[in-house]
């Protein structure tokens, strides 16, 4: 994330990025998946979410609506995938700092960790995602035995090569699109291990 460039793009269906990382000594190839947060897009979520090893779920500082979006938001990820690590972002802050001194009570109920991030001027985009890739490392090398997707997934990636490691991302707050879309893969001992991410803003 280094070469993080700040950007602000309209959120489509989808918005994918590739990102290279390195995650304990291993280069990890991450694809972030940007889902919209629109609701005319919500039936094509659950097809980003089951390969999703980890999520980031955004809201906007500048729009009360996508913060009280967010219960809605993680019960429909839960759904499909209920026990990967999940991120909070408050985005946009760079519009008005002073929302950096509140407190929010949905990242601190669910136990997530939370950042407060501006995709126009980069603050702490890098810390969350670096976060997120580690969590979502972590939790594919070590999936809960009753995580069945994971299971199958895994059995398929041996057959065929499909990744084996997802992260899935996602936010009502639009102008993270460029930042926050990526998936992932990971190499080590000559092998590549791919790691995908979705954000749905």
């Amino acid at each position: 994330m280094q070469d993080y460039q700040p950007r602000m793009l309209s959120t489509y269906a989808l918005t994918l990025f590739r990102h290279n990382a390195e995650v304990n000594g291993e280069t990890v190839k991450v694809d972030f998946w940007d889902t919209a947060g629109q609701e005319r897009f919500n039936s094509m979520h659950p097809a980003y979410y089951h390969q999703a090893h980890a999520c980031i779920i955004c809201f906007d500082v500048t729009r009360k609506q996508t913060y009280k979006n967010l219960p809605q938001w993680i019960k429909e990820l839960r759904e499909y995938r209920s026990k990967i690590p999940t991120i909070c972002i408050a985005n946009k802050v760079d519009v008005d700092r002073a929302v950096m001194g509140k407190e929010f009570a949905f990242p601190k109920k669910h136990g997530m960790p939370f950042y407060f991030c501006s995709a126009a001027d980069g603050t702490n985009v890098v810390a969350a995602f670096e976060d997120a890739i580690a969590q979502a490392t972590e939790y594919a090398a070590n999936p809960p035995e009753d995580d069945f997707v994971d299971q199958v997934m895994n059995l398929l990636k041996e057959d065929t090569g499909l990744p084996a490691v997802s992260l899935s991302s996602e936010g009502s707050a639009g102008a993270m699109a460029g930042a926050s879309s990526a998936g992932a893969a990971a190499a080590g001992d000559q092998q590549e291990r791919p790691v995908s991410a979705s954000d749905g803003q």
